[in-house]
């Protein structure tokens, strides 16, 4: 039974902390040194447009076969993100309901669709740690036979898909469920980490579970998610990332913040891999959600954000600015990290040219050589 916490919170203020934290972790001084292109004199005062195309930080969402169905569903999701995950389409108990039968069908449709519109996808997931997501016929295998399934299960999906999907949630949940680790041992779930990475080393491979980041489940406490990861580095598991799934009621910034200052000590990227929140109200579903969004968004260990649902921050963490070029022939401006398109503006026309701010602690400077 989860333990009932009280917690104080001035959403306020802590928004105004987290806003000092995001321009600290996501954004950069620019210089644009236009001098080099003939002399600052020739240009000095010219009229510049910078014009942010792309960020550096991923959002992705949930979709299934449904969902593509619908054009409106596909012009929100193809214009906002940038990565996609599947519902239910790539579990073992969706590709192979009966032992044998092989169905891949509506995962190469959905990796078809991403393809389609360049988006990457999250494999979630291979295996899934919880008893009751485990179909029948795995469950009536006997020990040999079980481990054998379990090694055609990564064999028949890593081989189909080697190299299409860059993050995969190895054995979702082992921090709730040990259906595989009861069956066949200690090493089984470091195996599923060392295979996968034998047959798609080009993957990063995740651990994947909830609550951690809600201080409200014993089970799984950032303490215990950190002793998990490394228990599985010491049997040789490549474990690459953690995934925070994100399902949360009533979250607290401060909480979510402390559960993320853990993970990160791990070293690994943290991503929110299935972020929804429970709240019925709609007006509070949307403030929970950007109390979850800001946490994560201002941390440096966050490297990623899958909604199970939508929400848009993104033009208030896009950057953009208007100005003219100084006498020294520079343009500054502050932005976040990603991809920008300049224009400058003279008396014989405009110029464009494309350029990047990646993270960095002093000012980018960038010789736009036009």
């Amino acid at each position: 039974m989860a333990c009932t916490q009280v917690y104080a919170t001035d959403r306020k203020a802590r928004f105004r902390k987290l806003r000092k934290k995001t321009d600290k972790v996501r954004r950069r001084d620019v210089v644009l040194n236009f001098g080099a292109a003939g002399g600052a004199s020739g240009i000095s005062g010219a009229s510049v447009r910078v014009m942010q195309m792309d960020s550096s930080f991923p959002f992705g969402a949930c979709i299934n076969p449904s969902v593509i169905q619908n054009q409106a569903f596909v012009d929100f999701f193809t214009k906002h993100f940038d990565w996609a995950v599947f519902e239910n389409e790539l579990k073992w108990y969706h590709t192979e309901a009966q032992q044998g039968q092989l169905n891949y069908n509506d995962s190469d449709a959905l990796l078809d669709f991403c393809d389609r519109y360049g988006k990457q996808v999250r494999g979630h997931c291979i295996f899934w740690a919880v008893e009751n997501t485990v179909q029948q016929w795995v469950k009536g295998l006997d020990n040999n036979g079980l481990k054998s399934a379990v090694q055609s299960r990564l064999q028949s999906l890593l081989t189909r898909y080697a190299g299409r999907f860059p993050h995969y949630d190895v054995n979702n949940e082992m921090l709730h469920g040990s259906f595989y680790k009861d069956r066949l041992g200690d090493d089984i779930n470091a195996f599923m980490f060392r295979e996968t990475a034998r047959l798609d080393p080009g993957a990063t491979l995740f651990v994947n579970d909830y609550n951690v980041e809600c201080g409200n489940d014993p089970n799984a406490t950032p303490e215990k998610y950190v002793e998990q990861i490394a228990a599985l580095q010491q049997k040789g598991a490549p474990v690459g990332g953690i995934g925070l799934q994100g399902h949360v009621t009533n979250p607290v910034g401060e909480v979510l913040c402390d559960a993320l200052d853990k993970l990160a000590t791990t070293d690994l990227p943290v991503w929110l891999t299935e972020l929804d929140v429970s709240e019925s109200d709609v007006d509070l579903r949307a403030d929970d959600l950007e109390v979850v969004l800001r946490e994560a968004y201002a941390h440096p260990a966050v490297e990623g954000v899958v909604f199970w649902g939508f929400v848009d921050l993104r033009r208030e963490w896009t950057s953009h600015a208007r100005g003219h070029i100084d006498s020294n022939g520079h343009f500054k401006f502050r932005g976040y990290h990603g991809t920008y398109v300049v224009q400058l503006s003279t008396g014989t026309g405009k110029v464009h040219k494309t350029f990047s701010v990646e993270k960095g602690d002093t000012p980018l400077v960038l010789d736009m050589n036009l």
